[in-house]
């Protein structure tokens, strides 16, 4: 079977915010078919589409009523096979999200499992009695803020819910709830999609015994925004069970062809451990954290945090990306001017980091955060830890396809987030035009990884260097890439010890005088099919 998740390149589309076709504000399946040739024209392998399934939207599709229908909001499933059958056309893959931990309370399971003790589903959900003063059974909170434990008093019992109230979590230790769970999947597989995206993969499994979670080993300076980061997740969710179910999931996927599968780590003290050990043979496919989703941009994190991943062994794989609907665009967290050629700087890196990449809808225009009201927010973080931590709509904003229409042609009605000016002035009609926008960069870099199979597939060897420049090769068998990135306010001169032509470049933001590059703010250069020896590469002067 071949690994074609390797050398692809994952472009993640959030349904509701690429295309309305109906007019309703909110976008569909029909309108991420209708925009097929824009996907293609990337030089992306794979779409990952975020949840389409029936749900009361109360956090936009994470909250599944019904894992094998289509909420009306989207389209069909008429709409959904015709999109797959497009996909595949263009060479496209197709990878859907699967929330297996929690489903909706709407769920017909859970309101069975709620009306009582005695029900055929009352164990397929995590019920726990309170303690003597009616208190929650442990001190487990909720990634969305607030104790874990929801009091349900038709069962007299507590409910447990890693997210909002209204998500409970399945009972995985029931094998009841495996089997459906499995079901589910197989009945996508059954569809054609190409591979899954698992929604927080570590937290199939809770600890039987109820433990109380210890405090956080940070030594916080002020107490987190959220105080569910002041507790290490010990018991709640990264229980061993999880890898157990994996390997079953990872079975079925073995039994089709060529299908894929990654997993999202929420963990803020093991991430990359986790990763490591979810990503074994047996298990999924690839895995990412939120490591390279966050507020550090040093060389020195980044060399440490691949480094650190790639020391699990040969046997595992990860997904990098900088951007996603879960925080903050990048552009805006890393950069506080907000530049294109920073956008630029990031598609070079990410693109040439060893791993499977990962972007996200927008990213490909420089897309940045947009600054929304209290009062236009949707998402459920974001109302309760305003303004502190103003959630994350502000990336789930429509996609800008062209500045002369309204709403810049996402929809001809109201969207459900607005379209602002920052947003607008990087619209696709507008870089389509321009020879040095962000997109037509995009373009080319991803022609130029496709091209280089040093990059594709290579190894990745960092070289140490006392200038904080972030230097590393890509090698494949004889084919070697040398790939250097400033990301620092510092202008460095590096003198290159073998002869190369304009051919075997992809730069942005440097000054080329025959051997010598000086590099600027946020500049990198990537050399090509070099033959001259690791050690005798560069000098920096």
């Amino acid at each position: 079977m071949s690994e074609w998740w390797k050398k692809a390149v994952i472009y993640q589309i959030y349904p509701r915010s690429y295309l309305d076709t109906s007019g309703n504000g909110i976008g569909d399946l029909k309108g991420i078919t209708q925009k097929i040739d824009y996907i293609s024209s990337l030089g992306v392998d794979a779409i990952w589409l975020s949840p389409f399934f029936v749900s009361p939207m109360k956090d936009m599709g994470y909250d599944v009523r019904n894992y094998t229908e289509i909420d009306p909001l989207f389209g069909t499933m008429q709409d959904f096979d015709n999109l797959v059958s497009v996909a595949h056309k263009k060479n496209l893959k197709i990878i859907i999200d699967q929330v297996l931990s929690h489903s909706s309370d709407q769920h017909e399971a859970f309101i069975n499992s709620k009306s009582s003790k005695n029900s055929d589903k009352s164990d397929w959900y995590v019920w726990a009695d309170p303690k003597t003063d009616g208190s929650p059974p442990n001190n487990w909170l909720s990634v969305f803020g607030g104790s874990a434990w929801e009091w349900e008093p038709v069962r007299g019992q507590y409910y447990f819910h890693n997210f909002l109230p209204s998500q409970p979590d399945f009972n995985f230790h029931n094998q009841d709830v495996q089997n459906y769970l499995l079901e589910v999947v197989k009945f996508w597989l059954e569809k054609g999609v190409d591979g899954f995206r698992l929604d927080t993969a570590n937290f199939y499994f809770h600890d039987k015994k109820f433990r109380d979670n210890p405090k956080s080993p940070i030594k916080f300076k002020r107490p987190p925004i959220n105080p569910y980061y002041m507790q290490n997740q010990l018991f709640a969710i990264n229980q061993p069970e999880n890898l157990k179910f994996l390997n079953k999931f990872r079975k079925l996927l073995n039994s089709y062809p060529e299908k894929m599968s990654v997993g999202e780590i929420g963990d803020s003290h093991r991430a990359i451990e986790i990763m490591q050990n979810y990503t074994k043979s047996t298990r999924l496919h690839m895995a990412y954290s939120f490591k390279l989703l966050g507020d550090d941009f040093s060389s020195e994190f980044l060399k440490n945090t691949v480094e650190e991943f790639f020391d699990g062994g040969e046997d595992v794989w990860p997904c990098w990306s900088f951007s996603n609907h879960d925080v903050t665009r990048h552009t805006t967290r890393w950069d506080i001017n907000e530049t294109d050629q920073f956008a630029k700087l990031t598609c070079a890196l990410l693109l040439s980091l060893k791993g499977t990449p990962c972007l996200f809808q927008g990213e490909e225009l420089g897309q940045v955060e947009t600054e929304l009201k209290y009062e236009e927010l949707t998402d459920p973080p974001g109302i309760r830890f305003w303004p502190e931590n103003k959630g994350r709509d502000g990336c789930r904003t429509p996609m800008t396809w062209n500045n002369k229409q309204a709403h810049a042609g996402f929809s001809n009605n109201k969207p459900w987030l607005p379209v602002k000016e920052k947003q607008l002035s990087r619209s696709v009609n507008l870089q389509n035009e321009d020879p040095y926008s962000v997109l037509n960069f995009y373009k080319e870099f991803l022609s130029y990884r496709k091209s280089n199979v040093a990059l594709s597939e290579g190894d990745q060897s960092f070289l140490s260097n006392d200038s904080d420049l972030l230097i590393f090769v890509r090698g494949h068998k004889k084919s070697k890439t040398l790939c250097v990135f400033n990301l620092n306010m510092e202008t460095y001169k590096i003198n290159i010890s073998f002869d190369f032509t304009m051919d075997q470049l992809m730069y942005s933001g440097v000054d080329i005088t025959k051997n010598q590059i000086e590099l600027s703010h946020n500049s990198f250069i990537i050399i090509s099919d070099v033959t001259a020896e690791i050690k005798n590469f560069y000098e920096i002067v």
